[in-house]
């Protein structure tokens, strides 16, 4: 009889554990079809795409191009090497900038927040146009800069790397300013009191404690950045001329100008792997869940 009622209630739990699951499956649904008609579905045919020759069968001439022709490789190398330029500036001028807003107080620092937030209000396309006629030869940055003898002749600081960094930086400087502010802010200040308290000097304090502590929001900002200017293509095709050419340029003009799908797919593909490489590397040093708010 009491085996009976063990077995009894053993299939009641598993009979409530399935219903649970059930309940849950249903409640994700919509999210998991978004995913799936957003995400998987158009990866899925990118990736087949990438398969599919000019004659329309399977064949793997589209990813042999890439490797026989070296203006792929430089393709790649140009937008590795914008990446990691922007990034690096972004860091250089963002850090600083991030630590002097988290020693202000709260009301001040949400102030100037603000202006951090500021470029999000105009359109990509109008910031990348507005550097183009700032930097020109008649720009205002030439006029200025002559008038003020940092240099006799206008320069041309506009349709190169350059012009490139300078306009993808002022775009991407607010990615890397508000996660690195928040991890800063984070920070519990008796930390610095207790070195202080232990002889340690304010400069010795910021690198052996606070430092440290903010670099989980210098990692998560420098990654995002980098991995969003790995797919650049405004800001480059503009401010570039044309000298600097990144991949999602190239993927545009494979498919306005050739017509061709499936090599355009194929260089969206190989992007697509390095950059999941990319994350995939950075969480074997760090926990991105948890920098991204996703665990603890």
């Amino acid at each position: 009889m009491a085996m009976t009622a063990t077995d009894t209630n053993r299939a009641g739990l598993r009979r409530d554990g399935h219903l649970e699951k059930l309940k849950l499956f249903g409640l994700s649904s919509p999210a998991l079809l978004m995913v799936l008609v957003i995400l998987v579905i158009p990866v899925g045919w990118l990736f087949y795409v990438s398969f599919v020759g000019a004659d329309g069968q399977f064949s793997l001439e589209n990813y042999a191009r890439m490797i026989k022709r070296k203006s792929y490789f430089r393709i790649f190398m140009t937008t590795f090497q914008v990446s990691l330029l922007t990034t690096g500036i972004c860091i250089v001028i963002g850090y600083p900038l991030a630590y002097f807003l988290s020693q202000l107080p709260s009301r001040l620092a949400n102030l100037c927040l603000i202006t951090v937030l500021l470029p999000f209000w105009t359109s990509l396309l109008v910031r990348t146009y507005a550097w183009l006629v700032l930097l020109q030869k008649k720009g205002l940055v030439n006029d200025w800069a002559i008038s003020l003898g940092l240099w006799d002749e206008p320069i041309k600081i506009v349709h190169n790397m350059t012009g490139t960094l300078i306009g993808m930086v002022h775009i991407m400087l607010p990615f890397l300013i508000l996660p690195v502010y928040n991890a800063m802010k984070a920070i519990d200040r008796d930390y610095l009191k207790a070195a202080s308290n232990l002889g340690a000097s304010p400069r010795k304090a910021f690198w052996t404690v606070f430092f440290p502590l903010s670099t989980p929001g210098l990692f998560a900002g420098s990654l995002m950045v980098f991995v969003l200017c790995l797919g650049f293509f405004v800001t480059p095709a503009v401010l570039g001329g044309g000298k600097v050419i990144m991949v999602s340029m190239k993927i545009v003009s494979n498919i306005e100008l050739f017509v061709n799908w499936g090599a355009a797919s194929a260089l969206g593909v190989v992007l697509l792997v390095l950059t999941m490489a990319i994350l995939w590397i950075a969480s074997r040093f760090v926990n991105l869940a948890a920098m991204t708010g996703g665990g603890h």
